[in-house]
């Protein structure tokens, strides 16, 4: 992998079930179980979702007008059967409005198509979900001792 493609994240226990993830850039976060304000894994997976499609249709709206509302609500169904735990129905729901005039006008145009977009070919992280591709697990040299 070139250094342009490649991708990290590095997780740190910091006490049962409780981590920080940290990138490389100096951003870090609180992963765990869901106590004391933590992030679960699965919310992380949402917000992953949420946050690319959300970059990508901010973009390309905002060069017409500036928004004066944007969130996204991201939804979906932990289940568990014969093939072990997943997520379903995942829902990626915006509520965006523009100001009135020419430039809202042209941004309320852009939306469907933003989205779209997004969901067809730009957003890195629901592309992959639903293309599905294969995580490998593997134990790092030398780990099993201190």
């Amino acid at each position: 992998m070139s250094e342009d493609t490649f991708r990290s994240v590095e997780i740190e226990r910091t006490s049962l079930g409780k981590y920080v993830v940290r990138n490389v850039r100096g951003g870090s976060l609180s992963m765990g179980s869901g106590e004391e304000g933590s992030f679960t894994p699965v919310e992380l997976l949402l917000a992953a979702i949420g946050g690319c499609t959300s970059i990508d249709v901010d973009h390309i709206t905002s060069r017409r007008a500036e928004p004066t509302r944007f969130s996204v609500k991201v939804t979906g169904d932990k289940i568990r059967d014969e093939t072990g735990n997943r997520m379903q129905n995942l829902t990626v729901e915006f509520t965006v409005a523009f100001p009135e005039g020419a430039d809202g006008d042209k941004a309320r145009e852009a939306l469907p198509r933003s989205m779209q977009q997004s969901h067809d070919r730009l957003c890195t992280v629901s592309r992959t979900v639903e293309l599905g591709t294969p995580v490998s697990i593997v134990e790092a040299a030398g780990t099993t001792s201190d």
